[in-house]
């Protein structure tokens, strides 16, 4: 139990060597190992939305047997905690901790403040790929499949994850992702539109919207999103989002009879956007 004192709320990522502060983090990483001579320690790991710090509970630790018996990855704690910099990097001193509940709210306590997250807000880049598919594809079956699968997977889009760890790995990072492919595809299609006026067949700027909005939508079935991050479902390890989102575009077509050959080119962009066989495209 913490009592009231005067030592202050803080957020990991605000404090500096030396600082001491009570803090509500998320843990992320418990894992049983053994030091080149031998001895078994846990290394453990927590994190806010903007730093994570992983370090050693040693087997002598005042805090080794709660580690072992009661602290859990993809729960959230209360710290009273010292942050340190060390060459090993950087380290919690950790004086107290327990399990957060709702009553911390009082004290700044939000789940949200504690899982990487995109720092552009969610509505507004939603939003803003609402209005690029309005605006940037005429209307029409491709403007109607494209408006459909925003708003059918809407609280999706707004939370999910663009990969495990690579690139966007934080909530809202597909969309942050997706929109930022959207808006330089639809600049590059106007550039490209202005200096080759005579290309045959004409750029298809709809399309090209389309597919940059749509390219990677199968990440909304390939990764399940959860407290310590991003995991492949079942149908997202055996099939992969380029196939899972080609379904989903090919079921919201029929709802809307879009033309065929646009859904052929379409279903194109999205299952060849990877371009290179060995990242996932087909040859």
């Amino acid at each position: 139990m913490m009592c009231p004192s005067a030592i202050p709320v803080v957020r990991l990522s605000e404090m500096t060597p030396g600082a001491e502060g009570d803090l509500f983090v998320l843990m992320t990483l418990k894992e049983s190992l053994t030091t080149r001579d031998g001895k078994p320690y846990f290394r453990v790991a927590f994190r806010d939305a903007r730093r994570e710090v992983a370090f050693p509970i040693w087997a002598n630790s005042p805090l080794a047997a709660d580690c072992r018996d009661q602290w859990s990855p993809g729960r959230f704690y209360k710290l009273r905690a010292v942050y340190r910099e060390t060459p090993f990097g950087p380290q919690l001193e950790i004086r107290k901790i327990r399990e957060a509940v709702d009553a911390d709210a009082a004290d700044g306590f939000d789940p949200t403040l504690c899982r990487p997250a995109s720092r552009f807000n969610s509505e507004e880049m939603f939003d803003e790929l609402l209005a690029l598919a309005t605006a940037g594809i005429p209307q029409g079956g491709l403007q109607q499949l494209v408006l459909l699968l925003l708003e059918r997977n809407r609280s999706s889009w707004l939370s999910s994850y663009a990969a495990r760890r690579h690139h966007h790995a934080f909530a809202g990072g597909l969309l942050e992702h997706t929109l930022g492919v959207a808006r330089n595809s639809a600049f590059l299609a106007d550039r490209y539109a202005r200096l080759y006026p005579e290309m045959r067949p004409p750029l298809d700027r709809g399309l090209v919207v389309a597919g940059a909005i749509l390219h990677d939508i199968g990440k909304l079935e390939e990764l399940a999103s959860g407290p310590t991050g991003a995991q492949y479902t079942p149908a997202g390890q055996l099939i992969g989002h380029l196939l899972q989102g080609r379904d989903m575009v090919r079921q919201a077509a029929a709802e809307v009879n879009l033309e065929p050959d646009t859904l052929l080119r379409l279903e194109h962009i999205i299952i060849a956007h990877q371009r290179l066989p060995e990242w996932g495209s087909p040859k």
